[in-house]
């Protein structure tokens, strides 16, 4: 650390301990060269997950607009808060295991399809319609028709 007085690079740390928030280490120096104190702090450098809008634009990600966003896909159906909690749980570590520290919305919305749709097939309707911006009834219609023969597909190979 460069001295503040005489600009000297060699210091040795006379003292150490956390700030009174806890989020910093405040470490007494002294400068080796010209033997005078200072304090220096050292903090966690915090660098925001970011997501790219559909627009272009980025903002940091919010892990409760994603909950924000599965609450109300889900409200009035028998699905868990636990559950929810694993799917934001799911689409953060995906953020976060961006080498870029950013991901398209458009990637996170399929990540939260793909588990809402194992999860309550209301819910991923809702869900779907608000985020594929279903421009009339008849896309809304093809969704559901999928979703329906999808569901007989699986109800022959059971029975």
């Amino acid at each position: 650390m460069k001295c503040p007085f005489c600009g000297f690079l060699e210091d040795k740390v006379v003292d150490s301990r956390e700030s009174r928030e806890g989020e910093a280490i405040r470490r007494r120096r002294e400068c080796l060269k010209c033997e005078r104190r200072f304090t220096s702090y050292e903090r966690i450098d915090q660098i925001p997950y970011m997501v790219i809008k559909k627009d272009g634009r980025r903002e940091t990600f919010d892990r409760n607009k994603v909950m924000a966003g599965l609450l109300r896909a889900c409200e009035k159906r028998p699905v868990p808060s636990s559950k929810l909690d694993s799917i934001v749980n799911a689409v953060e570590k995906y953020v976060q295991e961006s080498p870029e520290r950013e991901r398209p919305t458009s990637k996170i919305g399929e990540v939260i399809m793909r588990r809402l749709k194992e999860l309550d097939k209301v819910a991923y309707v809702r869900f779907a319609s608000v985020y594929l911006e279903f421009e009339d009834v008849s896309e809304f219609m093809s969704e559901l028709k999928t979703l329906v023969r999808a569901r007989a597909g699986n109800a022959m190979k059971k029975g």
